[in-house]
């Protein structure tokens, strides 16, 4: 149900703002619950998933599905349902008051509810030809891609919790880990580094930083430099993981919503309402408010908490 201004523009009861599995399985919801969403998918419309290659842990494909396949399944669904899609980025938003604004350049939509997905984005190192590996050995998460790497050599780059946990988890795969830091202060946690430490198949390379990953159609190695000597040197691999963070995508909203420390919305604590934002009427659902699971099928989870959340707000709202 919408509703209009005073001067005849259109007040929609949900606008989502991002188009990965949480954005997608809300527009579905929305759709459903025939709150006629309008969802500004941007320019990158589909997410993290449109850069991976097989998605084997999305569960009812036991074959696997490409990612971008996978989006595509998702995007024609909310469409079937009757969600309205908008490709291009959203360049502004006031999402104070009742009444939400949201701006794709000069075109202004209005809504009594906005929903977030707009994700995180992987950090890449800015290597000469990272992103043309990315998919062919390169990769920036270990529990989508190590599976492919059974019996290989692979490196982590990273010195956090996250790189070791990354690391530990590649050892049900791989022959050989090598964790790669700048330095040899760690920040991950003692007991996180602890385990990776006494784990047999990692090796630490501390002092060491990536000047390029090397290879034609595969990743066979990287090129290396020692932060004390100065020398370069070859490690062969045949996979490199990435675990140097993600950066949530919320400039959109800087100064509008209450976030951590790293940028990521919070959400509310309460369990019957936990996408709830610090505004009311605002819900934040997949990476751009989750950097613990970061997982396709989370994210199509807190996608669906999302809209239900928004159904209930605006059931309240029209009563």
């Amino acid at each position: 149900m919408s509703h209009s201004t005073p001067n005849g523009k259109e007040i929609r009861d949900t606008i989502i703002i991002g188009s990965g599995p949480a954005g997608l399985t809300a527009a579905i919801y929305t759709a459903r619950g025939n709150l006629k969403p309008l969802v500004i998918e941007g320019y990158a419309a589909g997410g993290q998933l449109m850069t991976t290659t097989e998605v084997e842990n999305f569960p009812g494909f036991k074959d696997g599905i490409m990612g971008p396949d996978l989006m595509m399944e998702f995007r024609a669904q909310a469409e079937r349902f009757g969600a309205e899609f908008i490709t291009k980025d959203v360049t502004q938003t006031d999402l104070s008051g009742d009444v939400k604004k949201v701006w794709v350049d000069d075109e202004l939509y209005l809504a009594h509810t906005v929903i977030i997905s707009t994700g995180a984005s992987a950090n890449y190192l800015g290597l000469e030809n990272e992103q043309r590996l990315i998919g062919r050995g390169v990769s920036v998460c270990a529990t989508c891609d190590g599976f492919f790497f059974g019996g290989k050599t692979v490196a982590v780059i990273g010195g956090g919790d996250s790189a070791m946990e990354e690391a530990t988890f590649l050892t049900k795969f791989a022959q050989k880990v090598y964790i790669i830091h700048r330095r040899e202060g760690f920040r991950a946690s003692a007991i996180m580094l602890e385990r990776a430490k006494a784990n047999p198949k990692i090796e630490l390379m501390v002092n060491k930083v990536a000047l390029d990953v090397l290879g034609d159609e595969k990743v066979t190695g990287l090129l290396l430099k020692d932060t004390q000597t100065g020398d370069t040197s070859k490690l062969d691999i045949d996979g490199l993981f990435l675990a140097i963070g993600h950066t949530p995508n919320t400039k959109l909203f800087n100064g509008q919503l209450k976030t951590d420390d790293q940028g990521y919305i919070l959400t509310s604590t309460d369990k019957t309402n936990v996408t709830a934002t610090s505004i009311p009427g605002v819900f934040a659902c997949g990476d751009v408010q989750d950097h613990h699971y970061q997982q396709a099928v989370t994210a199509a989870g807190s996608g669906c908490a999302a809209a239900l959340d928004a159904e209930h707000y605006l059931e309240a709202l029209h009563n």
